[in-house]
């Protein structure tokens, strides 16, 4: 794989309110490492550079709405976005990167909660009274 491409550049959207988004998200992804941020007023956005071994998309998509930032919800820009996960994804599970876990999974909740939730032929009726004939 060629290292040119793992440099990629992205434009995050931004929803139209509330408006005056666009320089404080710049500002607040300036103090990222290893990010080349560029604002686009006339666009609503901010075009973002970094190496695919650093940043995802994802990565910087759930930075801005972590810090209470509306992105662009439109149909086109999900499924664009929707797509830009998976490319970036599919490239770091290629490079056998190891998965970023940014949030612990939820996954787990469930697993503890499985634990402890009685399931399958759970039966609450004591030993005697099952036998009793």
């Amino acid at each position: 794989m060629n290292t040119g491409d793992l440099k990629k550049k992205r434009e995050i959207l931004f929803s139209k309110f509330p408006p005056g988004q666009v320089p404080e998200a710049a500002d607040d992804l300036k103090h990222l490492e290893e990010v080349d941020v560029q604002p686009k007023f006339e666009k609503r956005s901010v075009g973002v550079g970094y190496e695919l071994s650093q940043h995802t998309l994802r990565e910087l998509d759930e930075h801005l709405i972590d810090k209470g930032y509306h992105l662009d919800n439109t149909l086109l820009t999900k499924l664009t976005r929707a797509l830009i996960y998976y490319v970036e994804d599919t490239q770091l599970h290629n490079m056998g990167a190891p998965e970023k876990r940014l949030k612990r999974s939820s996954q787990e909740a469930y697993v503890k909660a499985w634990e402890h939730h009685p399931h399958g032929d759970h039966d609450d009726t004591p030993p005697e009274w099952r036998e009793y004939k």
